[in-house]
């Protein structure tokens, strides 16, 4: 009985509120547009800010965040002649003596990327990126077929003259289809298409500078067929970039300057490639997106300070006109917490209807913010119930002063006032 008594009292306040809006329609209008802008201003920030968060998971997934990539150096001709005499550059054997040799270390995978003048099937032509990747690089890059298989280590280990495709590769070379068990050259060399990489759909294939994704342009053949039967580039190294996968015993950063000191000794001292820790490359995305982050909200929180004002103003107001309507309730028995809880059901109601606007604006002002920048956008439910409760909160915190105004006023003087 007492809950439907609190109910059917606060559907009277709600109605009185609603009326009392109406009323005042321009004011109420004015007063809204701070709430508006607020709202907006925080879904669509809390959107962006999540959509790129979700992106730059998509995309350390390529390099895998608890990896360690080693890239060979891009040196000029002179320089590479020099450092020549003293390293013969990144491969195989140092894959082989780190994971012998540092016991967080369980697994790697090397990559060369060929130059092709050739790639073409009997259906159609590409200018796609040619790669020879051990049958680990798939695992450690993310990566998984779409149609078909991967290669097979001992594919591998016997010089197999196999294939696998990314997806935009497979529609320039087969563009009816079929791409699975028929055959593509690569400058003078047959291969068979086992597979077709599943298509990930990443927005961007850079990552806080690095080259990621983008494997939808590439083909990839087992290493030691590409060592054994294409043609390497003069002075090239035998990888041009290692992963390492670690068993989870040690931090990334913590265990890159122990490979970054086996390979300089293996090296001759010489600075013919670079450890990268894609961890630390998230790290500094993150701290980027917490800085955008902070500079959006205080935008947005401004926006609703502005809306709480606005609220207390319309509430004065609405204090010094209804004086007369505020003394009547209280000579007819009226508490003052029935005063109180009416005039911030006014305050929560104008919030309410400036939120329903703002998550709508919010909404509409995410999707151009990601067209005209190029950012991802992702929702949560989450995202849409902050932007709503910091937006009533902070309008009920500014109408707390008006409504223990309206309550405390003298009730006899509060008649005499007209």
């Amino acid at each position: 009985v007492l809950m439907r008594q609190h109910l059917a009292n606060l559907s009277v306040d709600v109605r009185q509120a609603l009326g009392q809006l109406v009323h005042h329609r321009m004011r109420t209008a004015l007063t809204l547009l701070g709430m508006v802008f607020g709202v907006g201003a925080v879904i669509a920030m809390l959107a962006v800010s999540e959509g790129g968060k979700r992106q730059a998971l998509e995309m350390i997934e390529g390099m895998g965040l608890n990896n360690l990539i080693i890239e060979a150096r891009d040196l000029d001709r002179e320089a590479l002649n020099e450092v020549r005499k003293h390293s013969a550059g990144l491969s195989i054997r140092d894959a082989e003596s780190l994971n012998r040799t540092l016991p967080f270390v369980e697994g790697w995978a090397g990559s060369l990327r060929f130059r092709t003048w050739s790639l073409f099937s009997r259906e159609g032509s590409s200018r796609s990126t040619v790669f020879a990747v051990s049958p680990d690089y798939f695992e450690l890059s993310g990566m998984d077929a779409g149609m078909g298989r991967l290669f097979t280590a001992n594919e591998n280990r016997t010089f197999a003259q196999v294939a696998v495709l990314g997806s935009a590769a497979a529609r320039d070379l087969f563009p009816n289809g079929g791409a699975v068990g028929s055959h593509v050259k690569v400058n003078h060399l047959w291969l068979e298409v086992v597979g077709v990489l599943r298509d990930r759909q990443l927005a961007e294939n850079q990552f806080q500078g690095r080259e990621v994704g983008g494997e939808a342009a590439h083909l990839y053949l087992p290493l030691e067929t590409g060592l054994a039967r294409l043609k390497r580039e003069e002075l090239a190294s035998e990888l041009d970039a290692l992963k390492l996968r670690l068993d989870g015993s040690i931090d990334p950063g913590q265990g890159a300057p122990a490979v970054e000191q086996l390979l300089n000794r293996r090296h001759g001292g010489q600075n013919d490639f670079e450890v990268i820790v894609p961890a630390r490359l998230m790290e500094q995305h993150r701290k980027t997106q917490r800085i955008f982050a902070i500079v959006m909200s205080a935008v947005a929180g401004i926006s609703l300070l502005v809306g709480g004002i606005g609220i207390m103003n319309i509430m004065l107001a609405g204090v010094m006109e209804r004086r007369s309507e505020i003394g009547l309730l209280r000579a007819v028995g009226a508490k003052e917490t029935d005063i109180i809880r009416q005039f911030l059901v006014e305050a929560s109601v104008i919030a309410l209807i400036g939120a329903a606007f703002g998550v709508v604006l919010g909404v509409l002002l995410a999707y151009v913010i990601a067209a005209f920048a190029g950012w991802a956008v992702a929702w949560s439910i989450w995202v849409i119930l902050v932007a709503v409760l910091v937006c009533v909160s902070i309008a009920v915190g500014f109408g707390v002063y008006p409504a223990i105004s309206a309550a405390r006023m003298d009730p006899g003087l509060a008649l005499q006032s007209d």
